[in-house]
């Protein structure tokens, strides 16, 4: 099962209520996946050298100021002053000029519970267990602003049921992925990004094909060269929704089996496992509504 929205806001008032609209979106996919979701929002990004980073604290009151406390370990390796901690109940996004490696150590000497759920400039991510409804309420999904989202609504059926496990995956600096479906070789995956370096966090499948299409992305190629790769090197049935901060990309196996529908206006951009999810949206009535072809990419800039 599993349920994936997307959305691009093509107008300045659709990014103003970006949340809005993607809110009954998600919790709309509660039906396909109860056990835990999460949701990628994209917004103006910050000026180099700062990066955005999101971070997970297993304790729902957790005292953030330990992070404001602790900041002069990291000092040493900032590019300059800036430092900024935005809580939200157990999830914060933080505002440093430093490298990922850098604040992650930083990160484990101020508290190991902690974990680091995504970098970038543009990105921010929520994820959790629990019903999608629940946590849309928790992290004020409805009041979130942005050029586009991705979220996920999961039922585990091969890894446990843990924040660390739901969706939406990172890999690399405004990058994202989620998942509907199964893959049969992800440990052969693995293997193979195991030896050119690359670490896992999860023995869940979809970080799989999410670190293998970024190594891809590192080598140089781009992401449509990096999903052709994809569609030969991943085995099984999937529906891929990814975003950087400059795109919304969707793609299908050779099968095609796993749902998805796509509505388009001069307003946005949506995707839903089901139309149920997008029957909401302004004008869907009128929209250029289609289901995607198997192993076509299919790609909208913001």
């Amino acid at each position: 099962m599993c349920g994936i929205v997307g959305l691009l806001a093509k107008t300045d008032d659709m990014r103003r209520e970006l949340g809005q609209f993607v809110t009954p979106m998600f919790t709309c996919m509660a039906a396909r996946g109860p056990d835990s979701g999460g949701l990628a929002v994209f917004r103006d990004p910050v000026d180099p050298p700062l990066a955005r980073f999101s971070v997970y604290a297993p304790d729902r009151s957790y005292d953030w100021s330990r992070l404001d406390n602790s900041v002069g370990k990291l000092a040493a390796s900032q590019n300059g002053n800036s430092f900024q901690v935005n809580p939200l109940e157990n999830h914060a996004i933080v505002t440093a000029a430093t490298d990922r490696d850098s604040f992650e150590a930083w990160l484990g000497e101020v508290d190991p519970s902690l974990y680091l759920i995504s970098v970038g400039r543009s990105m921010d991510v929520f994820k959790d267990e629990g019903e999608p409804e629940e946590i849309a309420r928790r992290y004020k999904f409805a009041s979130m602003t942005g050029s586009h989202c991705v979220g996920h609504t999961r039922m585990a059926t091969e890894s446990a049921v843990t924040p660390v496990h739901s969706h939406p995956f990172t890999a690399g600096e405004d990058f994202c992925l989620v998942h509907n479906g199964s893959l049969s070789n992800p440990y052969m995956l693995r293997r193979k990004l195991e030896r050119e370096g690359l670490k896992f966090d999860t023995d869940n499948d979809t970080e799989a094909a999410c670190r293998y299409i970024e190594w891809r992305l590192q080598s140089g190629e781009e992401l449509n060269d990096a999903l052709q790769h994809a569609f030969r090197e991943l085995d099984g049935f999937y529906t891929l929704l990814m975003a950087t901060a400059e795109h919304l990309t969707l793609a299908r196996d050779a099968f095609a089996c796993k749902p998805a529908v796509v509505a388009e206006t001069d307003q946005y951009v949506a995707v839903g496992s089901e139309f149920r999810s997008l029957a909401h949206l302004p004008d869907v009535d009128n929209a250029n509504l289609f289901e995607p072809a198997p192993e076509e990419i299919y790609t909208w800039r913001v």
